[in-house]
């Protein structure tokens, strides 16, 4: 352990107040330093800037191309299909990794050449390719992010670690949707893909400000230290037993059954209620959550060690339940955007419990990023489902219908935490 000549005093984010030197914390683990935590922010922020250029821009530049809507949807398929069947592999080898670092910087550079390679060619095969390297990479750079914040601070200090990261990352996706949005306009829709690729550079530059002696390998993975006198049980099957971690999976899995469905439903409640002012309503829809994410998602990093992770979650399940049932009864286009207040709850909640709980559950298995993966599988599952079914049953019953019925399926999720998840807090 390095020590400084003099105590250096650590604040609430787990910083030494000297640059260079680390001090231990409470929990005797080294503090990192403020080069490196710096460079965990900028490099989440500049990530979800250039994970923004491949969100709903690819449908507008391929259809500029003059592409099908089932070439679009296939495309758009197979990078789904690819996202979620790796979400367990990508965990794994972070698992596996010497370097965490590396491995995120080559995620990164396939990004880049992904996002260029639609600029230049964007041919069926070329575009196909791109996708599913696009979606490769994306499995392994979550559990990256969640594997060096912890590798940093430490799983006592993790909470308010992930809740800055939540913090930077609604930021970044702000900002970029701004810049790429503008930059399509006044130039053209490829120019967001040249954008992608041009942000791929400070995304790498902020990686490499992140110190690799500083980010501990054994707690990236989730084990315990060498000298511990419980190292804990490595057995993979041991780890897919645990009961927190079914009962939290299957929890995520109802959220995202609950969630992903809302927005789209909502947006085309919106253009058949006020078709000349829908465009500008749902941009504010999807700002007003990521202001709030971004605000309120420290507050709950900090909280999550203070309360328990339970009240919490039961607080995000509550705010998507009552979002259900607003959707359902409100009909003035504008007060919808004042509902979504609710969906920044729920988003500054599950972004930082979801690594957060799976810390918990994993550290000292050796599994942690495997974990994720698990969870991550789980999220894309319920995704998935949640716009057939949404659509579904929206086609056959009307708007009210569905969202009440994705309300009822919040409250089953509040209800299964409620009476059957586990506290999962660790203390020192």
């Amino acid at each position: 352990m390095l020590l400084s000549r003099k105590p250096n005093h650590v604040d609430r984010d787990g910083r030494a107040e000297q640059d260079d030197v680390a001090a231990p914390s409470a929990a005797g683990i080294p503090a990192p330093s403020r080069q490196s935590l710096r460079g965990l922010d900028w490099f989440i922020f500049f990530l979800a800037d250039v994970q923004t250029g491949f969100g709903p821009f690819i449908a507008v530049y391929l259809t500029t191309q003059k592409w099908t809507q089932v070439e679009i949807g296939l495309v758009l398929s197979i990078g789904g299909i690819v996202a979620l069947i790796g979400q367990m592999p990508g965990g794994a080898i972070i698992d596996a990794a010497k370097s965490e670092r590396l491995v995120a910087a080559l995620a990164i550079a396939t990004i880049g050449a992904c996002a260029l390679a639609y600029a230049a060619m964007p041919i069926f095969p070329v575009v196909v390719a791109a996708a599913t390297l696009h979606a490769a990479a994306s499995c392994v750079l979550g559990p990256a992010i969640a594997a060096i914040s912890l590798g940093l601070v430490g799983p006592l200090a993790i909470g308010e670690r992930l809740g800055r990261n939540a913090r930077f990352a609604s930021l970044g996706n702000g900002v970029a949707a701004a810049v790429m949005g503008t930059a399509g306009y006044l130039l053209s829709s490829r120019s967001v893909f040249l954008v992608t690729f041009l942000l791929a550079i400070p995304t790498l530059i902020a990686l490499s400000r992140i110190r690799e002696h500083e980010v501990d390998i054994a707690r990236c993975h989730g084990e315990m230290p060498r000298e511990a006198a419980d190292r804990g049980d490595t057995n993979i099957w041991h780890l897919i037993r645990q009961r927190p971690l079914i009962v939290f999976a299957l929890s995520v899995l109802l959220l995202q059954l609950a969630n992903a469905a809302m927005m789209p439903l909502m947006a085309s409640a919106v253009t058949a209620r006020s078709a000349q002012w829908a465009t500008v309503l749902v941009a504010f829809c999807i700002v007003v959550p990521q202001a709030i994410v971004a605000l309120l998602s420290p507050t709950v990093g900090r909280k999550a060690q203070a309360w328990g992770r339970r009240p919490l979650l039961l607080i995000g399940f509550g705010a998507l339940t009552i979002r259900g049932l607003l959707f359902a009864t409100v009909r003035d286009p504008y007060l919808l955007v004042a509902v979504q207040v609710f969906d920044g709850l729920t988003a500054a909640v599950f972004a930082v419990m979801i690594p957060l709980i799976v810390a918990d559950v994993a550290f000292g298995s050796g599994h942690f990023n495997l974990a994720q993966g698990i969870v991550g599988t789980a999220i894309g599952i319920g995704a998935s489902l949640s716009t057939a079914l949404g659509g579904y049953v929206s086609d056959k019953f009307g708007n009210a219908t569905a969202f009440v019925g994705l309300s009822g399926v919040a409250a089953t999720g509040l209800l299964l935490i409620l009476f059957v998840m586990p506290e999962t807090r660790r203390t020192a």
